[in-house]
């Protein structure tokens, strides 16, 4: 059942004409805006989700458990609905979307910002779950030396706590990017399936599985290489994290 469909997607791949189907012009924009956009979605998600991480670690507010449901929420709501709930949200009627609309002028669906916008949405509570448990094991004993020396609070996070969770936040980085880019149900739902302006590699093999099967299966391959890509930068985080929860059970 784990084997087979990978084994058959490389049995039907088109090896000899894959590089010339990887270089098409349709393939190689969708291929452009899906690395351009997941890497914009991934940068959104570490300026709002690292400090949105430091509250629900550090913070004794009532509304932690709240907006912790928030955050992971999207992980669990199925993606088309996560397109609708940001249509309704930021869409030219919407509840946020109408006033944009109206004093600044600007429009989110099926614009490129609004792939931009959707990824981010989807991708930003990887990031944030990892950052989160960061901050919760980083040594506090360490910030309390450095503010006993002097060390202004904002200084602390930026010397000191920052650092201290620079792994966690870069494998949550590579993670998120990684679900930015094969992200479908809320891009096609907010963005649309525009060539060239919201046309994201997994859209692109959804239309090319109807009048291209070689190119959906190029396309599939590339996003299949980008996933195990992403498993062996991780993997030694992940060892090592069972290594230390074991060793922590033995204990």
């Amino acid at each position: 059942m784990l084997v087979v469909p990978f084994v058959a997607l490389l049995v039907r791949a088109p090896w000899t004409s894959l590089g010339d189907i990887l270089a098409g012009p349709e393939v190689a924009a969708a291929l452009r805006l899906s690395l351009v956009c997941a890497t914009l979605a991934t940068l959104v998600s570490v300026v709002v989700g690292v400090p949105l991480a430091w509250f629900l670690a550090r913070s004794r507010s009532r509304l932690v458990p709240l907006v912790r449901a928030l955050v992971t929420v999207p992980l669990v709501l199925p993606p088309v609905v996560a397109g609708v709930a940001l249509l309704m949200a930021l869409g030219r009627t919407g509840v946020v979307g109408r006033l944009l609309d109206q004093w600044t002028g600007i429009t989110l669906p099926f614009t490129t910002a609004g792939v931009v916008v959707a990824e981010t949405f989807v991708a930003m509570p990887f990031l944030v779950i990892s950052v989160e448990s960061a901050f919760r094991a980083a040594d506090r004993g360490l910030e309390q030396a450095a503010r006993t020396l002097g060390a202004a609070p904002l200084t602390v996070f930026r010397r000191v706590t920052l650092p201290l969770t620079v792994p966690a936040l870069l494998s949550g980085a590579l993670l998120s990017w990684a679900r930015a880019l094969g992200e479908f149900g809320a891009t096609i739902t907010f963005a649309g399936n525009f060539p060239g302006r919201t046309q994201t590699m997994p859209l692109a093999v959804y239309l090319a599985l109807e009048s291209d099967p070689d190119a959906a299966i190029a396309l599939s391959l590339l996003l299949l290489g980008v996933c195990l890509v992403v498993l062996l930068c991780l993997r030694g985080r992940w060892l090592g994290g069972l290594g230390h929860g074991a060793a922590g059970e033995l204990r």
